[in-house]
């Protein structure tokens, strides 16, 4: 078995796309001046969803993770007042949890189009229904083959954050491996989310945390490029201002993905800070009017 983890490749794959990108550019230069104007994180005052039911804390974050995607069809999707696409999905299954508990395996594995579209209120007939059902199906059959149908028990027979974000990344649902000049270039964005966010609730008190990446989807790249550490290539930068969609795993795509990935490593080696606590920064400063008032490269992909 490989000693590296799966941070480490996303880490060493992401670095060695980034030293051959033809279309994005890292400004190395501005790192240091950027690192320090990032705030150090402070303690959250928002506790995380169910936290007072660990089995319950845990399917949350498993099953949400399992359809963190989508980013690509919010302008099609119906938004709740107020919510952005993400937030629209997650007020959903938050409120499906309220009502009527968390989904068994069982439930999940019969999940179907009709039902999640009901869940977060969307047309069945939208791309993303069968596409979330599919995934939520994936969890329901690991959870019960694998993990003796309790959402808790990844996270107790793991021995480390990486070491959960490799059970997740295992399963289909969670996928996430692009290919760029004939090397396959893992991201695994919602598999080390998933591990990160059940430490967050208190149910995967492990080592390792530090470990991981950046989680790689297209609004970090989008804070980064506004804020002049990444520079793209004219042609593309036109393209995303045209609003049009980049195909998943082109060339481009996998650059900007990659190369946010790096620069948050640049970023981190310069500051005391985390990948994840600069990714979970800029993500929150990308909800700001002005990251708003540029596009920001979209593809209609299951990663993100």
């Amino acid at each position: 078995m490989s000693s590296v983890s799966l941070p480490d490749e996303v880490r060493a794959a992401c670095a060695w796309v980034a030293e051959r990108a033809r279309s994005v550019r890292i400004d190395e230069e501005a790192i240091e001046e950027y690192a320090a104007s990032l705030p150090q994180p402070g303690a959250s005052d928002e506790s995380a969803p169910f936290a007072d039911d660990p089995e319950t804390a845990a399917a949350f974050a498993i099953c949400m993770n399992a359809i963190n995607f989508g980013s690509g069809w919010w302008p099609t999707i119906r938004k709740l007042p107020g919510h952005s696409g993400y937030g629209t999905m997650a007020a959903g299954v938050t409120d499906r949890f309220e009502a009527a508990g968390a989904w068994s395996a069982g439930e999940l594995q019969a999940m179907d189009a009709e039902t999640i579209a009901g869940v977060v209120g969307q047309e069945p007939q939208h791309p993303l229904m069968p596409q979330f059902a599919a995934a939520l199906r994936d969890v329901g059959e690991h959870i019960s083959a694998d993990h003796g149908e309790r959402f808790l028990n990844p996270a107790e027979d793991a021995d480390s954050i990486p070491a959960l974000a490799a059970t997740f990344a295992a399963w289909t649902s969670f996928a996430d491996v692009s290919t760029y000049d004939g090397r396959a270039v893992p991201f695994y964005k919602r598999a080390q989310l998933t591990a990160a966010d059940l430490h967050r609730t208190g149910v995967a008190n492990l080592p390792g945390l530090d470990r991981l990446t950046a989680f790689a989807d297209n609004l970090v790249p989008h804070v980064l490029r506004v804020d002049g550490i990444l520079h793209l290539d004219p042609a593309l930068t036109a393209r995303i201002e045209a609003e049009e969609l980049l195909e998943h795993g082109s060339s481009e795509e996998v650059e900007l993905r990659a190369c946010a990935v790096q620069a948050v490593e640049l970023l981190a080696a310069a500051t005391r800070l985390t990948p994840a606590e600069i990714d979970s920064t800029l993500w929150n400063r990308g909800r700001a009017p002005v990251y708003k008032s540029f596009p920001r490269p979209r593809s209609r992909n299951l990663a993100y």
